[in-house]
């Protein structure tokens, strides 16, 4: 924290008149701190995001060669870890420097050991899946670095290169490495600029994940498409079917679309162009593209565990090239 000091001197008997000159002068002369200034959004020019689509592309892969390239630090958060590389890659990199894992526990089998692990052992879900390098990349998406989610299993994973995003997202790991799972402080900084790209981040459940993504589908003007692993959150399905007079189209895991709770048949019923996925694994995409303009991702599923208890992370990007390629993901999977 900065601090002014302000020292008086004093001059004879002219001290009362030195005095009030400098009041005047200083009052005068004092900037008014204004609500612009306060809010000033972050903007930054840097390496260009990077998407990947798993299995078509080694998710594992390049979160392996990032976890490599780091210099001083890697903070990561995953609800399940099997991938040999990626744990032989953070094994590595802990005898030099600082590496720290959150995990959940329903998922842990001693697979990694030692001090630089943290289990979320709460009824709710730490269900995040990112990493922090170096203070300045953030590795997210519905991508866990599991053998069947990287070989299988159809997911997404975003590199963003932003020491904004990175100190959101590095706060939020020090909230789940000191214990506080299913709670948190909101997000001081959620919109920022990286090469002009406008992006936020959300963290579930302080943020309110559900209503980030309703307020992107009540602001639709054209086009509202979903990838959904799960989806039983009504009030976003509520969002879905009131904008069905435009193109609102979706997918869905066939096995999570028959469960008990499960919004797809209701999406149907009330006009919902929502199909199943037709692969034999899970298609474990938790997407939302809005225009052709804006995409969401992260680990959010639109459930309402997903809102309210489990510890998960949104990252809403508004770039149509970026767009594009989750666009062609969602249109082969429609296409089967």
């Amino acid at each position: 924290m900065n601090k002014l000091v302000f020292k008086l001197f004093y001059c004879g008997g002219h001290f009362a008149l030195f005095f009030l000159i400098a009041i005047v002068f200083l009052a005068g002369c004092t900037p008014k701190i204004t609500g612009s200034a306060t809010r000033q959004i972050p903007a930054e020019t840097n390496k260009n995001p990077e998407v990947y689509f798993c299995p078509k592309d080694d998710c594992g892969k390049a979160l392996e060669v990032h976890v490599k390239s780091a210099n001083f630090s890697a903070y990561c958060a995953f609800y399940d870890i099997d991938l040999k590389n990626v744990i032989n890659a953070l094994a590595g990199k802990s005898k030099s420097i600082d590496v720290k894992l959150v995990m959940d526990s329903s998922n842990y089998q001693g697979q990694v050991k030692g001090d630089g692990i943290k289990l979320d052992n709460n009824e709710q879900l730490m269900h995040n899946k990112f990493c922090v390098i170096d203070e300045g990349i953030v590795i997210t998406g519905s991508f866990n670095p599991t053998y069947n989610d990287n070989y299988n299993n159809k997911n997404n994973m975003m590199v963003v290169y932003s020491a904004s995003m990175a100190e959101n997202y590095g706060e939020e790991f020090e909230e789940l490495w000191d214990g506080s799972f299913g709670m948190g402080s909101s997000v001081k900084k959620p919109v920022f600029y990286v090469n002009k790209i406008r992006m936020e981040n959300y963290f579930c459940p302080e943020d309110s994940c559900a209503s980030q993504i309703i307020d992107l589908i009540e602001n639709a003007k054209t086009s509202v498409y979903f990838m959904s692993f799960s989806f039983t959150n009504e009030k976003i399905a509520d969002a879905l079917i009131k904008k069905n007079d435009l193109d609102v189209k979706g997918v869905v895991d066939s096995g999570q679309a028959s469960g008990q709770f499960s919004q797809f048949k209701r999406l149907q019923q009330f006009g919902v162009n929502v199909i199943k996925d037709s692969g034999k694994y899970k298609m474990h995409h938790k997407v939302f593209i809005i225009d052709n303009s804006t995409v969401a991702t992260g680990s959010f599923n639109p459930t309402m565990s997903g809102d309210m208890r489990n510890d998960e992370n949104l990252l809403i990007i508004h770039d149509r090239k970026i767009v594009k390629k989750f666009l062609q993901e969602f249109d082969s999977l429609r296409s089967q």
